[in-house]
């Protein structure tokens, strides 16, 4: 026995891995043997009538929508004690509800089912949508009506009001309406007189309404039933020979398998969009600022990212350790890197702080003969103390040739070390940046505009696409979102668009106009301390020291 939140589902599989249901054709195959709908399409149809809540989560093209149709030209045309019924179809688009009247009009002449005397087509009428003021609106729509007495009615644009509908309403494609959860709350009033709700789509992101419905559901904080049917349900289930009977074309095996590669390769490299819309998988995030495949295409070759983090026990280990330590991990790890940077182009730096939850990321860019922005390599730093990423950091900037400055973030904690880096290199060089909305809002678009026009040349790495990927478009403005996502390199540890921020950072410091300085030390030392003395605060140290 199901139950709500259940799920009806067949794994979906990339093309290579297909089994031979899907594969091959059966000889002497009948597509009609099972008859008209496929299975899919039954079990959808068995649930409808034993539930009366259902989403269906499905890939594009699959039939759900015609099945229903099928479904609706029946019940419509029963009368009332052998379940007869209004039917409502609220669809995305105009052309939707045409369309599927008219597979409700086809189906019912073919079943040569008693219509209303004098019918002579599919009616045109103004449905009056009551509004929430008391006002009405007119909507232009389609209606076939049943000598039961029922109907069936397609609105060609959704209503703002369907809480007077009365049956059962079908809400089509329902995570691309104007206001889908207006629609979904409004028609659960219809449960008050034994009415059905039915909504049907592909996906449209991860935070839509739609798929939020469906985890509640699975959850069990919504009573929806959920129904599951990928492109892959489909084909496994006979799309592929439909598809032939109707065009005509004698099915075979390699036929096929061109078919089926060519519909996956239509969507070329955007991967997200295949499998939001033939495997029923949502996209992170509607709002995803920036296409993963023109962050792809901008990572061209594999680059160092140079990873230092430390254990617990390094801090209570004395000062001098731990900056002779550090110092001899600049030396094996950093100045091989350095050494290799262009003395030719300028460069600029992003750094993005964190101390322990997060990384903490250093991202110089070099500005290329063709002006685009380059990153070389990059720092991440885990459960680093202030003072050794202070040692770090100021060692990479003072080897960075022909530097002409970098952006620093100064929220929080931040704000320390880039206070003492702006005193030691320039208050002009080095921009404290507040992270905040208004920041965001006016350095974000450019940044995004240079991957559209793929001015940055970055390094082919798993975690700077992933971060990269986490940005998104929320209220109006591209930012990351609270959510923390797995590193890749190491289980243990979480990331919250580290690179990503360091990367904003370096490119609004690479635009800012700059005088171009060289670094010249007051000290003949050979190693990369400064005699200078310098403030200590908390997350520094204590009092003056030299480094």
């Amino acid at each position: 026995m199901t139950r709500p939140g259940d799920v009806i589902r067949v794994i979906s599989i990339d093309s290579e891995e297909l089994p031979p249901s899907v594969r091959e054709i059966p000889a002497g195959l009948d597509p009609l043997a099972e008859g008209v709908l496929m299975l899919h399409q039954r079990q959808w149809i068995k649930q409808i009538h034993e539930e009366d809540l259902n989403i269906a989560e499905k890939g594009r093209r699959t039939g759900i929508t015609y099945s229903t149709a099928l479904d609706d030209a029946i019940t419509a045309s029963s009368n009332k004690l052998a379940g007869g019924d209004n039917v409502y179809y609220v669809g995305d688009t105009k052309e939707k509800g045409l369309e599927y009247i008219g597979y409700c009009a086809k189906m019912a002449k073919i079943m040569a089912m008693a219509m209303a005397e004098g019918w002579d087509g599919i009616e045109v009428f103004l449905f009056e949508d009551q509004q929430e003021d008391g006002t009405s609106k007119q909507i232009t729509s389609y209606r076939i009506r049943f000598l039961s007495g029922f109907q069936i009615v397609a609105l060609s644009s959704n209503p703002a009001n369907i809480r007077g509908l009365q049956g059962i309403v079908n809400i089509d494609e329902a995570a691309f309406h104007k206001n889908v959860q207006a629609v979904i709350d409004a028609c659960t009033a219809l449960l008050i007189w034994g009415g059905k709700i039915r909504i049907i789509s592909t996906h449209n992101g991860m935070k839509n309404p739609f798929n939020q419905l469906i985890r509640d559901s699975r959850a069990g904080l919504a009573s929806f039933k959920v129904f599951h049917c990928t492109f892959d349900d489909a084909v496994q289930n006979g799309l592929y020979e439909r598809v032939c009977l109707v065009k005509g074309w004698q099915p075979t095996a390699e036929g096929k398998q061109a078919w089926y590669d060519k519909v996956r390769k239509g969507y070329g490299t955007n991967t997200a969009a295949m499998r939001e819309e033939l495997d029923a998988i949502p996209r992170e995030g509607s709002g995803v600022a920036i296409p993963g495949v023109l962050i792809e295409q901008s990572m061209k070759e594999v680059r160092p990212i140079l990873r230092l983090a430390l254990p617990a026990d390094f801090v209570p280990r004395s000062l001098p350790y731990r900056d002779s330590w550090v110092a001899e991990w600049i030396r094996i790890n950093l100045n091989p890197v350095l050494a290799t940077l262009d003395k030719e182009r300028q460069h600029a730096f992003g750094s993005d702080y964190a101390r322990h939850g997060d990384f903490a990321v250093f991202a110089p860019l070099s500005i290329e003969q063709d002006l685009r922005r380059r990153c070389p390599f990059m720092i991440e730093m885990k459960d680093v103390p202030t003072r050794h990423q202070t040692q770090i950091l100021w060692h990479a900037i003072r080897q960075l040739p022909r530097f002409i400055g970098g952006a620093m973030d100064a929220t929080g904690n931040g704000a320390t070390l880039a206070e003492y880096t702006a005193e030691e290199f320039g208050l002009d060089r080095i921009q404290q940046v507040m992270l905040n909305d208004t920041w965001y809002r006016a350095n974000m678009v450019p940044f995004q505009q240079a991957f559209e026009d793929q001015m940055i040349d970055l390094m082919r790495d798993a975690d700077v696409l992933n971060d990269l990927r986490a940005l998104e478009m929320i209220d109006g403005i591209i930012k990351l979102p609270k959510l923390r996502q797995q590193d890749t390199k190491d289980a243990e540890f979480k990331r919250h668009g580290d690179s990503a921020i360091a990367l904003v950072l370096g490119y609004f410091a690479s635009r800012i106009p700059a005088v171009e300085y060289a670094y010249h030390s007051v000290s003949n030392r050979s190693d990369d301390r400064d005699d200078r003395p310098i403030r200590v605060t908390a997350g520094l140290g204590a009092g003056k020291g030299l480094w």
